[in-house]
């Protein structure tokens, strides 16, 4: 357990998890990157999906392309004009174990019981797959042998 403290040790100014929540942290923006890592990737699909406002849609979009998680690129269908996708950035895609811990935590703390309506697996052996911390040569560190350190 931590112990009890005033205040966090690393000011928000310089605090890179206080970006991170900065950037992605509001509720439309995760389900946006939740469909985008399913595969959505056309603006009207978000809509549809989401039951998102569209100038709420257009904006969150916006900051994701600002930001670099996601690319704007043109697609056209025959007969109608270019219109633009928005696919996963390398940075976007860096999001994927992010987002199934948060599923993993969700399964165990939010579920009410019911089974879980997706999985991982490895895709070749099929074998379960979990998001963990794993040390510099691979092995699997638990959260109570995990520590935080601070750079002075």
């Amino acid at each position: 357990m931590i112990p009890r403290a005033q205040k966090s040790p690393v000011p928000l100014d310089i605090c890179h998890l206080a970006k991170a929540i900065e950037t992605i942290g509001d509720r439309w923006t995760l389900l946006i990157l939740r469909a985008a890592l399913f595969g959505v990737r056309r603006f009207d699909d978000f809509q549809k999906e989401l039951s998102i406002p569209r100038t709420v849609l257009s904006g969150r979009l916006g900051k994701l392309v600002e930001t670099g998680i996601l690319e704007k690129q043109k697609y056209k269908e025959d007969g109608k004009r270019a219109r633009p996708e928005y696919v996963l950035t390398e940075a976007g895609e860096a999001l994927r174990p992010v987002f199934m811990a948060l599923t993993q935590w969700g399964d165990d703390w939010v579920s009410d019981g019911a089974l879980p309506p997706i999985s991982f697996t490895h895709a070749k052996s099929r074998q379960k797959v979990r998001p963990a911390f794993v040390d510099e040569h691979g092995r699997e560190t638990l959260m109570k042998d995990t520590r935080v350190s601070l750079r002075r």
